[in-house]
């Protein structure tokens, strides 16, 4: 008799048929692009402006997903994000999300709503390419952030400043009109 190892999924090798039936979330699983900030309908443009936090999804050294909370302003068609005067890890080597992005520029924002009513339920996720800019090279980016958050007006943001060109937008909410 032999032995073979059997894969996650299947029974003794055999793929598992599997079928899920959602038919009330049918209609509410409408998922939604848009290729930029202007093509989205008004609730969602107005969740990625007014949110105070996002999601920031980058690529690490080995090739693995990192997700990262973080403030961002809209400002000249880009999202910006900065590194702020808070403690680093080790304040002589360039924070590890700016090497992450200098390797491999592909990035996804994303800002959501989350209620304990799900008829409330909503997100943005943008997609793209994020470069590296340097504080006196992001003046619009930094502007922005200080408008929208108050310890920046008082401590501007040293940079490096984070920029993501968005490519595509994608969005979906649980309600249906509105």
């Amino acid at each position: 008799m032999s032995w073979s190892p059997v894969a996650p999924g299947t029974v003794f090798g055999n793929p598992i048929a599997i079928t899920i039936f959602l038919p009330p979330l049918v209609p509410m699983l409408a998922l939604v692009a848009a290729s930029n900030l202007d093509e989205l309908p008004s609730w969602a443009a107005e969740l990625v402006r007014d949110a105070r936090v996002a999601r920031l999804g980058i690529v690490d050294e080995s090739g693995h997903p990192r997700v990262l909370p973080v403030t961002f302003a809209v400002a000249e068609g880009r999202i910006w994000t900065a590194i702020d005067a808070k403690p680093k890890r080790d304040p002589a080597r360039e924070p590890a999300r700016v090497r992450f992005v200098r390797r491999d520029p592909r990035a996804a924002l994303t800002v959501d709503r989350y209620s304990d009513d799900w008829d409330e339920l909503a997100w943005v996720q943008v997609l793209g390419s994020m470069g590296v800019f340097a504080a006196d090279d992001a003046s619009a980016g930094l502007e922005a952030l200080a408008r929208k958050y108050e310890p920046y007006r008082s401590s501007p943001p040293p940079g490096p400043v984070l920029a993501l060109e968005p490519a595509r937008y994608l969005y979906w909410r649980a309600a249906e009109n509105g």
